[in-house]
């Protein structure tokens, strides 16, 4: 069943993805199949979101593991992992 979410990028995948925020509708059941469906969009969008470089993932404004299921009206967030210094 298609469902509308929000999907926020943070960091360098705001930057790479041209965005930092879009209403999406998808069919995928958890957190890492909308990854890999937001991914197939480009070249640009795979490395952002599946590259080298760790991807944290966070369901309704919570950290969460990439198996969290999905529904209607969730946020989901990806960003970069924090460094301080």
């Amino acid at each position: 069943m298609t469902k509308t979410i929000t999907v926020r990028y943070f960091a360098s995948i705001r930057e790479a993805m041209g965005t930092g925020e879009e209403t999406w509708a998808t069919d995928a059941p958890t957190v890492a199949a909308l990854r890999q469906e937001l991914a197939r969009r480009s070249a640009q969008a795979a490395q952002a979101l599946c590259g080298p470089q760790p991807v944290r993932l966070a369901l309704n404004q919570s950290m969460c593991p990439p198996d969290a299921p999905l529904a209607a009206g969730d946020e989901v967030a990806f960003f970069p992992p924090v460094t301080g210094g």
